[in-house]
């Protein structure tokens, strides 16, 4: 055996034998809860000698202390120094740069961890391993920040394998500045993920990403019912990539938030964003899917219905039956065109009061039936439909999204409640549509509520596609005014693109989105409470 097979033998064995003594006690191990012990506890039993500490994320604007105080002196194991600078301590410099594990607490408890920030050093898969062991017993965890670490497609894997072993709580995954080679962001959207919030921001992600993500928001067979909002600004998006994203949102009914800011979308990619937002053709494949869907709905309605005789059995019943579902097959589109549907000869009135029963609880959704529903949830293209269970917030009462006063952030975490359970939802093909020269429209995607696209390359071509937008969702709005709840967009971002700020169509936008902004119409309404008490 030479030298280097003899080295090489070696140090195998040598990392076998290290790593079978370090992960038996890991295992052994029962964690209590408390991230800084548990962490630490973790790491020295896998062999780290150096390891991040886990320290207090600092406040956003911590009081200013003079450093000619020598009472009040920074040290090097001081904790609020590690998210923050003093530009008068040489030493907090390299404490801002040290790796650390902050978090934010619930309470001034240390078992109260709601958010995890990391930031700046490379995390391996090692490392994620002692995380599938210390915070799983975090109850009350809420936030994962992983910023520039490092992630590869492989550990990105890990890591979104260790999220369902987490409290029920994680709600929110912010992976900002890991750029990945293949792009698999679109695996934090699965169907089975519980992820309302994620941030992808400054992660180079392109077209053929946007792609991915696109279709994980939804296809003709799939859709994702748990996201809230999705922030992809500070990437390479271009016109493809916006279509994609536009094509996701076509039969998406959760997502309520987007941020495409800061990318490469031009006119083309606009419109395809506009044109979804607004009634749009429904396609060949698309037709079919909802007419089997209509189709396969009056089918389980009849079968729950009672039999119209004492011997629903009988070979008459059997035949009129069949003649009951040729005749459904054969008029399932024009149901769309009106409210109720021509008996067909030989059907009992029960099988017409079971068809109207179905189309009211089409219209209310929810999956529920009339005698339970109210009118709240009458429009099917609402964002409240249901609500989400949220442990950290109060349950909703589903009448729409209270307006808060300081932060739109407020404003979101609150719809997210309205955000429809995948046991409740209805597929929106089979929302209301309207039949114009042969073809087949959708209402559009009114679930959406704010739009981002600051710093693209829009012109004003893009603009008024836009305008159509805004100008046909106010409409059907004071179309829908009984209805509780907002319809459609409540901000759109489109400032810092290719237009002068004087244009016309900008200006009318701006004019026709300022009434449906919440928190606008709140400040508006104080002031004119203080001139008005």
């Amino acid at each position: 055996m030479g030298r280097r097979n003899y080295r090489s033998w070696r140090n195998n064995i040598f990392w076998k034998g290290r790593q079978d003594s370090i992960q038996s006690p890991t295992e052994e191990y029962q964690c209590s809860g408390v991230l800084e012990t548990d962490f630490a506890e973790l790491c020295t039993r896998w062999g780290y000698t150096d390891f991040p500490k886990v320290v207090n994320r600092p406040r956003p604007h911590p009081p200013f202390v003079p450093s000619a105080s020598l009472s009040e002196k920074a040290t090097l194991d001081d904790p609020r120094l590690s998210g923050s600078c003093s530009l008068n301590s040489l030493e907090s410099k390299y404490v801002f740069f040290r790796p650390t594990i902050q978090v934010e607490l619930e309470q001034e408890d240390s078992k109260s961890v709601k958010e995890i920030y990391i930031r700046g050093w490379k995390v391996e898969e090692r490392i994620l391993g002692v995380f599938s062991k210390c915070l799983p017993p975090l109850t009350q965890l809420q936030a994962i920040n992983l910023w520039k670490v490092g992630l590869t497609d492989k550990t990105l894997t890990t890591f979104i394998e260790l999220l369902p072993l987490c409290s029920s709580t994680l709600r929110k995954v912010s992976l900002e500045g890991n750029p990945l080679p293949e792009q698999s962001y679109h695996k934090l959207m699965a169907l089975d993920s519980t992820i309302a919030h994620l941030s992808l921001r400054n992660n180079n992600i392109d077209d053929r990403g946007a792609q991915l993500l696109g279709q994980a928001l939804s296809t003709l067979h799939s859709c994702n019912r748990t996201l809230v909002s999705l922030n992809l600004g500070f990437n390479h998006i271009g016109d493809e990539g916006a279509g994609y994203i536009a094509d996701g949102l076509r039969l998406n009914r959760s997502l309520l938030w987007l941020s495409l800011a800061h990318n490469r979308i031009q006119d083309k990619g606009a419109l395809k964003l506009a044109e979804v937002l607004r009634a749009f053709e429904l396609t060949h494949t698309e037709v079919v899917e909802r007419r089997r869907l209509l189709l396969e709905k009056g089918t389980q309605e009849r079968s729950r219905s009672p039999s119209s005789s004492r011997h629903g059995d009988s070979k008459t019943d059997r035949e009129k039956s069949q003649m009951v579902g040729i005749s459904n097959s054969a008029l399932v589109d024009k149901t769309d065109k009106t409210q109720t549907m021509k008996t067909p000869k030989g059907l009992g009135k029960k099988k017409e009061k079971s068809w109207e029963l179905a189309k009211k609880e089409e219209k209310l959704g929810s999956g529920q039936s009339p005698t339970q529903g109210t009118p709240k949830k009458e429009d099917a293209t609402k964002a409240g439909k249901g609500k989400v269970t949220i442990p950290e917030q109060k349950p909703s009462r589903a009448k729409g999204i209270k307006i808060g006063s300081r932060e739109k952030r407020s404003i979101l975490l609150e719809s997210e409640q309205l955000v429809v359970e995948a046991t409740e939802v209805v597929n929106p093909l089979l929302e209301p549509v309207e039949h114009r020269d042969g073809k087949v429209f959708m209402p559009g995607n009114k679930v959406l509520l704010h739009l981002n696209l600051i710093r693209n390359r829009i012109t004003e071509v893009g603009l008024e596609g836009f305008l159509a937008t805004v100008q046909y969702q106010m409409q059907f709005s004071k179309a829908k005014s009984a209805s509780k709840g907002p319809v459609g967009l409540l901000w759109l971002s489109l400032a810092k693109n290719c237009f002068a700020p004087q244009c016309p169509a900008y200006a009318i936008i701006q004019e026709l989105m300022l009434p449906r902004d919440p928190i606008k119409a709140k400040l508006r309404e104080d002031e004119a409470m203080a001139f008005f008490p």
